[in-house]
């Protein structure tokens, strides 16, 4: 070696100050690196404000409300007296009105459980590894599979006569004609931006709009027997 390194043995804590050294920490010392400057400092993160700032500005909403309003809450329960409908709360109410069309089995466990693993699966499919629009790429290929699941999807829901579900489908199947017929652009342009949305986007939408409308079908117009009813009569 022509320019062997000089190893010198010594007692030392800071690695940074002797680092051609072959230090022995003693008992009566510690292995650490003192320095002025740090690669890492600590942050608060700008999403977690965020979150905490909608979990705040919620909770202040609640307790708002709950001091202005009392809670719809009906009688006492007589077990000899069944309400009719006897409607769970609202938050179930869409499941409820899947109920009225498919059985228990389907609508229950089966509708819920594809839906979860479908939101869970597909954000991770090579189609959106990038969050690209759907659209974007392979356009035509793309263009005949939405077609062919959205026509067999609106087939499925007229054989079984959920008509309640096919709007929400139809104005989805709609805006999905819409972007891909057009490109991504100005975030101001509605068409642009639907044709840059990714495919969870496109599925967690179609899944928001058929709760809310199930939620307000089975709160608003359904009456005794799960009959069609309109709400503004008695």
């Amino acid at each position: 070696m022509t320019n062997p390194k000089d190893f010198v043995a010594g007692v030392d804590s800071d690695q940074r100050r002797s680092p051609t050294r072959v230090v022995f920490v003693t008992r009566r010392t510690s292995a650490q690196v003192k320095v002025t400057h740090e690669d890492q400092i600590q942050t608060y993160p700008d999403v977690l404000f965020r979150v905490v700032l909608a979990v705040e500005l919620l909770a202040i909403v609640l307790v708002a409300f709950s001091l202005l309003f009392n809670a719809p809450l009906e009688g006492i329960a007589d077990p000899s007296h069944t309400p009719n409908p006897a409607k769970a709360p609202w938050y179930f109410l869409g499941l409820q009105e899947l109920l009225h069309y498919f059985p228990p089995v389907v609508a229950g466990v089966l509708v819920p459980t594809l839906l979860i693993v479908s939101l869970v699966i597909i954000p991770y499919f090579n189609i959106n590894i990038e969050a690209d629009g759907v659209f974007l790429h392979h356009r035509q290929q793309r263009v005949r599979i939405a077609y062919l699941i959205s026509g067999g999807l609106i087939v499925f829901l007229m054989i079984f006569k959920v008509y309640v579900a096919v709007v929400p489908t139809l104005i989805v199947a709609l805006a999905l004609v819409v972007a891909a017929n057009s490109n991504p652009g100005p975030p101001h342009n509605f068409a642009h931006y639907l044709a840059a949305r990714p495919l969870a986007w496109w599925v967690m939408t179609w899944f928001l709009f058929e709760l809310i409308v199930l939620t307000a079908v089975g709160t608003f117009f359904r009456g005794p027997g799960w009959s069609w009813v309109l709400p503004w009569r008695s």
